[in-house]
């Protein structure tokens, strides 16, 4: 019984990451049901020994996508022990993020969809939003100073990944990239007492 149990358990798991990197890769809309569970190899019938809807493994789902990219955040600020915030902007608008959605930050891709989604999905979303700019503002020595530049930078890094994903010119796509990175570690770099 316990064997079964714990066989349940990781086929829930598995079900779970699978459709968390196809949300953040495809959105919300998109993964069907019958593809998650072929891929995790499972019958399509057994999904409901796992979860209530479709609605609730997205929902689940989207909150576990949400929280994964947190833990990559903070190993890419702590890469550059100088400037925290230099490394995190380095990875975070690197191609590598850029052309790997499946593994990358779910704040690009479910933002239209935690705008329309149901509470606990737009509370998921906000949890994240508020931990990423605790975590930016961290790497400031002034708190108040702090969060507005976190605000600006987390704005900058989603807004600037978004449309690098969406445009349809590689060229183009690097130009946003690299130049809103080089503008945010410009303001990295800048002593207090030069910022206004």
């Amino acid at each position: 019984m316990g064997y079964s149990q714990a066989e349940k358990a990781a086929s829930r798991e598995r079900v779970l990451g699978i459709t968390a990197r196809k949300v953040r890769a495809e959105g919300v809309s998109r993964p069907s049901i019958a593809d998650i569970m072929k891929e995790a190899g499972l019958t399509h019938g057994g999904f409901y020994k796992h979860f209530a809807s479709r609605d609730d493994l997205i929902g689940q789902a989207a909150a576990l996508a949400l929280a994964e990219g947190e833990a990559k955040m903070e190993r890419s600020a702590r890469k550059n022990k100088e400037e925290p915030g230099t490394g995190l902007i380095e990875a975070y608008l690197g191609k590598r993020h850029r052309d790997s959605p499946d593994t990358g930050c779910a704040l690009v891709t479910l933002g239209a969809a935690a705008a329309r989604g149901d509470q606990s999905f737009r509370q998921a979303y906000e949890k994240q939003v508020r931990s990423y700019l605790d975590l930016i503002a961290d790497l400031d020595d002034d708190p108040a100073k702090g969060r507005a530049e976190a605000m600006l930078t987390l704005s900058a890094l989603v807004g600037a990944m978004l449309m690098a994903r969406a445009v349809n010119d590689p060229e183009f796509s690097d130009e946003l990239l690299e130049n809103v990175a080089e503008q945010l570690k410009r303001r990295e770099s800048e002593s207090p007492s030069t910022v206004a």
